[in-house]
């Protein structure tokens, strides 16, 4: 089984994530703006009450990334945790790493104190929904629905 070390990051590791996050919104086809992304990266990561982003080590080096928000829900009895984004270097994937990484956020998510874990997936993601269900992961019967709020 493949081996992952994590650590979490802090304002010195704000160009490793950024230089990941670009080609994981790519592929998530989200709109992507660096500026602005490096904005809301550096206030995540000088506020742990907001959430954490992770760096996933192998050999030394950095392999992916995952971020953690935290919410606050009465349903959940407490804290839980939303998986906004889990990152492995294309060319290290399909060895392992995935299932590797989904105990570390899980852990994660715990230590800091989250009741429940969410995520979502895109429908034609296959690999990912499979990954995530082996771990456990299922669609709750409810329509998960956002509006980006101007101003």
């Amino acid at each position: 089984m493949e081996t992952l070390h994590f650590e979490i990051a802090n304002q010195s590791d704000l160009v490793t994530l950024l230089g990941m996050m670009e080609p994981f919104n790519v592929f998530e086809q989200v709109p992507w703006d660096r500026t602005a992304t490096e904005r809301a990266l550096q206030t995540l990561l000088a506020d742990r009450s907001l959430g954490v982003a992770v760096l996933l080590e192998r050999a030394g080096a950095p392999v992916g990334y995952f971020v953690l928000s935290w919410g606050f829900d009465l349903e959940w009895n407490g804290r839980d945790a939303f998986l906004t984004e889990l990152f492995v270097l294309p060319a290290l994937r399909g060895i392992g790493l995935g299932s590797v990484a989904m105990r570390i956020v899980e852990g994660v998510a715990r230590d800091h104190g989250a009741r429940a874990l969410h995520l979502m997936v895109r429908r034609e993601n296959l690999v990912a929904q499979r990954l995530y269900a082996g771990h456990g992961y299922t669609s709750p019967e409810r329509i998960f629905l956002s509006k980006v709020l101007d101003g």
